[in-house]
């Protein structure tokens, strides 16, 4: 499970709930506001169901699984020692050994790779294969993110529509000046979800899709440079000063720091 998905959202809904409370707006003004859900929930699902097709609506309950599951990814410090020990193996007794290894990797690209480097295939065409797949899953990613990008658009807007309306039925009958404060009140709850589901679920989530995206291209992108690397023959030091270069500075030091003891072992 993605705690941060999680707590967000707790934090989200606490801090809209005690700062009504604090605002002296009962809670209860959003229940007594039927019309309001109505017009942002089911408008925004309306919205984003006109703006993309079939195929790609298909995929939100998927989404919603990506949002609040943590990605089973290879650890990049993993990655990098899986890499050079390879690559050791390749050196001594050629690229046909490492066929001994294809089945013990579990991720279906690396596996792929793998396989294609084995099976004697060439340095440009792995690229052109797995660099064309990544490309695939990239632009797959993007149109997922690009639902609740759009969604986070459309609900504030809808929220505005849900406040003019309010606004006509308070002013319809301008008799009890009682009566027209409440429903004012209540015009403004459907601003107030649209600008909240916009801002706090679907932009937040069009995020966190794109960077869950953007952790495994990185992966992915390490684990084609490795192949690429094993291929062209080179030293089990060089791969890794190369994929570690794809890390952050303080993991990149504290992987080298560790491999150089490895290696001198």
């Amino acid at each position: 499970m993605d705690k941060t998905s999680i707590i967000g959202l707790i934090l989200g809904f606490i801090a809209i709930g005690v700062g009504m409370v604090l605002k002296g707006v009962p809670l209860l003004a959003i229940v007594n506001a039927p019309a309001a859900f109505l017009i942002i929930i089911l408008g925004t699902i309306a919205t984003v169901t006109i703006a993309f097709p079939t195929s790609e609506i298909k995929k939100v309950p998927k989404l919603f699984k990506i949002l609040f599951t943590e990605q089973k990814l290879v650890e990049p410090k993993n990655l990098i020692e899986f890499f050079s020990e390879w690559a050791q193996l390749a050196r001594k007794e050629g690229l046909l050994a490492l066929e001994t290894k294809i089945d013990e990797v579990d991720d279906p690209f690396l596996r792929n790779g793998l396989s294609l480097a084995v099976d004697g295939q060439s340095a440009d065409y792995i690229r052109d294969v797995l660099g064309e797949e990544i490309d695939a899953m990239e632009e797959r990613h993007e149109a997922g993110a690009a639902i609740f990008s759009q969604a986070g658009t459309y609900a504030p807007t809808l929220g505005v529509l849900g406040a003019v309306l309010g606004l006509i039925a308070a002013l319809k009958d301008m008799s009890d000046v009682a009566e027209i404060g409440k429903a004012i009140s209540s015009a403004f709850i459907a601003t107030m979800l649209g600008i909240f589901t916009g801002y706090v679920l679907w932009h937040p989530f069009a995020n966190k899709l794109k960077r869950k995206s953007k952790q495994e291209s990185k992966v992915k992108e390490m684990m084609l440079e490795g192949i690429l690397s094993i291929l062209a023959g080179e030293s089990p030091r060089v791969i890794e000063q190369k994929l570690a270069s794809y890390l952050p500075a303080e993991e990149r030091k504290s992987i080298m720091e560790e491999s150089g003891v490895m290696i001198n072992e």
